[in-house]
């Protein structure tokens, strides 16, 4: 799969400052700084990210076991094993590929993009979420971090552009 950003990677900042508030951020962070440093997260830290990311699952998110996130989340955030990583979260109830994809995304020792309609977009990609596996995530994260690095930016820097610009130009949203 071939992504193709739709702006000049010199403009990510300009369009990262076009997100929004960044205090946006402020859970999903302070969740990933806590979790990074324990190796996996609590309940709590699972639903209060779970909801950054998307409020239509809290009940399924909330059906988990505190054990099942804790081992599921350890898991997730030990394993080099890419795949593993991305797909073991989605066994906990209410988590999708884009709402794991947050998961890596703030509370991975890695560099990790958010998979959302509106990132893909931004790289010429039209999938959508029946398309979501394995390849199209590899492939993603592989382009992103290609990205990132040769822009000097950071993963949170272009996800925010990505997003933005999306929301800027997309001609409709997906329903």
């Amino acid at each position: 799969m071939r992504f193709k950003l739709r702006f000049l990677p010199r403009l990510i900042g300009h369009w990262a400052a076009k997100y929004g508030d960044a205090m946006d951020d402020a859970v999903p962070t302070a969740v990933g700084v806590a979790a990074k440093e324990r190796g996996y997260l609590e309940k709590a830290e699972f639903l209060r990210v779970a909801r950054w990311k998307t409020a239509r699952s809290k009940s399924l998110c909330a059906s988990n076991p505190p054990e099942f996130v804790r081992e599921i989340t350890t898991v997730a955030l030990a394993t080099r094993n890419e795949r593993l990583a991305i797909e073991v979260l989605t066994l906990l109830r209410g988590v999708s590929w884009p709402t794991a994809s947050v998961f890596l995304h703030f509370c991975s020792p890695r560099r990790y993009p958010i998979l959302d309609f509106r990132a893909l977009w931004s790289l010429s990609c039209d999938a959508t979420a029946a398309d979501y596996d394995f390849g199209l995530w590899q492939a993603y994260v592989e382009q992103t971090r290609e990205i990132a690095k040769a822009s000097g930016v950071s993963m949170r820097e272009l996800d925010r552009a990505l997003w933005a610009y999306s929301k800027w130009h997309q001609p409709a949203v997906p329903a």
